[in-house]
């Protein structure tokens, strides 16, 4: 399993990642042909090798060409990267940095979601931050990332806003939930958009895990800082975890006041919005009335759908929210030929390639029971002896 570790001793923003990102082998022509996918103004971005305290690495500037480009809100970039061409794990990951990012602000400034400006967040440059990190996290093949703890600087900061604190408050509220700790640098150590791009990627914070190192790169910051080089280190290798993995989050409701025939119609709809799973869980509510919870597994991107989606369609007035991370084995479909037609099966394999599990598609069994008129546990008792995935593989 390919995996990287996010070294932050000197912080982490947009352009450190991607600097970093290209020192272990981001190709630039690649970066720009994918980012150009999304359809912004024209830019360039400036490649250079450069060093702070005699580390050299990568330093990544975005400049655009002519005027200023605008300044466009969560939903203007939602739909821009739902549009595009990019490849669905991009999208995703892009989509899920930038809720982080538009749901800080909105908490913030006391806004609805869909209604953030960015402003600096919003410009050219933290687009090609962002859709650039989850590139080059897709062209590079990582599959796991970790990260140390995040040192956040102090002092203040001149942004959209005025004069802030640092950390900046959106700053803060990404980075809830993470290890920090204070630095003495009298500097902005971690920016909202370098904050989301970890978080977001991250499956968790602390030492470096076992692996075995393919290849090292810097990420080379804008500031020069006294008495601590300002680079970003990626380490990349290969580790022996037996699970792929990745953070969703859970949204629950408890119900004790709707129609059970709505309960169906529920379980339909939520996936369409882009539930991954819904499970509906008998429970025992106030007044010693039963009731049902509600649980539906998401992608941070369409939590605010899923919310929208169980206000809309059942009597919840009321949700809880958390994130989790996941574990899960690899999965491929393969096809075998039965007495009673085609049916593919669900073969899940762990990190070297074993089969842990192998399963039959439930539609495909139940179509050729209907076509046939013929219990759907025949069908099932059919492919084990027809079975041809190699067990060693």
């Amino acid at each position: 399993m390919r995996v990287c570790y996010f070294d932050c001793f000197s912080g982490i923003s947009g352009n450190m990642v991607l600097g970093a990102l290209i020192d272990i082998g981001l190709p630039e022509c690649v970066l720009l042909e994918e980012v150009a996918k999304l359809g912004v103004e024209p830019f360039d971005i400036e490649v250079k090798r450069n060093e702070r305290m005699r580390i050299y690495g990568t330093h990544v500037k975005v400049r655009g060409r002519g005027n200023e480009g605008p300044q466009r809100s969560y939903r203007e970039i939602k739909r821009m990267i739902k549009e595009s061409p990019l490849d669905l794990p991009v999208k995703e990951r892009s989509l899920d940095i930038f809720h982080r990012l538009a749901a800080a602000e909105a908490k913030i400034h006391g806004e609805k979601i869909d209604e953030v400006h960015f402003h600096e967040i919003g410009a050219l440059d933290s687009i090609v931050d962002v859709v650039g990190a989850a590139v080059g996290m897709n062209h590079l093949a990582i599959e796991r990332v970790f990260a140390s703890r995040i040192p956040v600087g102090s002092g203040f900061v001149h942004g959209q806003h005025g004069r802030l604190p640092v950390p900046a408050p959106a700053t803060l509220e990404i980075l809830k939930g993470i290890p920090i700790y204070s630095s003495s640098l009298n500097e902005e150590l971690v920016t909202p958009t370098g904050a989301a791009i970890l978080t977001s990627l991250s499956a968790g914070f602390g030492n470096i895990p076992e692996m075995r190192i393919e290849k090292v790169g810097y990420g080379v910051g804008d500031r020069v800082f006294e008495g601590m080089p300002n680079v970003l280190r990626i380490i990349l290798g290969e580790g022996d975890g037996p699970w792929d993995g990745d953070r969703v989050w859970v949204v629950e409701t408890d119900i004790d006041d709707m129609s059970p025939e709505i309960y169906g119609y529920l379980m339909e709809k939520l996936p369409e919005a882009g539930a991954l799973d819904v499970t509906f869980t008998p429970i025992q509510m106030k007044k010693n009335r039963p009731g049902i919870t509600i649980k539906v597994l998401c992608y941070e991107a369409e939590v605010d759908v899923i919310i929208d989606t169980l206000f809309r369609e059942s009597t919840s007035i009321g949700v809880r929210l958390y994130s989790v991370r996941r574990a899960k084995l690899s999965r491929r479909t393969e096809e075998v030929e039965t007495k009673y037609g085609t049916v593919k099966l669900k073969v899940s394999t762990d990190h070297r390639g074993r089969i842990i599990n192998v399963m039959p598609e439930y539609e495909d069994c139940r179509r050729i029971a209907e076509a046939m008129g013929i219990p759907l546990k025949e069908v099932y008792r059919e492919i084990p002896s027809v079975m041809k995935v190699d067990p060693d593989r």
